[in-house]
């Protein structure tokens, strides 16, 4: 077997493992749909919106704060405030938010994720 090969098998075994480890560790982190994340909210859960901000000029979520994902480990500050309530990250589809949810879990902070996004939220219904 050619080196070349050797070397493109070990780099596809070592992304696998990096989508493996972020699948597991998404596990442990609670998915709400947007009704149950309404229910959250009004029980004291605050909205992490970690869109970008021309993303969040489109349209964002009634009371949601804006923290984009790039910028959640330098303005963890920001959120000490809410460290004895559940936070519940959103972004457009579910995947970015997973990230910002395991970064803030890892911080010490009680996370959750809006499945499927601000794409699956039901702005008719209050």
């Amino acid at each position: 077997m050619a080196t070349e090969q050797i070397i493109l098998y070990i780099f596809i075994g070592l992304i696998a493992l990096v989508v493996l480890r972020k699948k597991l560790l998404a596990r442990s982190v609670n998915n709400y749909s947007s009704g149950e994340v309404k229910e959250r909210v009004k029980a004291g859960s605050i909205l992490l919106d970690v869109r970008t901000s021309g993303e969040r000029k489109v349209q964002s979520i009634p009371s949601s704060i804006h923290i984009p994902l790039h910028e959640i480990s330098a303005r963890l500050s920001e959120l000490e405030k809410f460290r004895n309530r559940e936070i519940i990250c959103y972004c457009a589809s579910g995947n970015r938010s997973v990230s910002a949810a395991l970064r803030l879990k890892k911080a010490g902070f009680n996370v959750a994720n809006l499945t499927g996004g601000i794409s699956n939220w039901n702005f008719s219904s209050r």
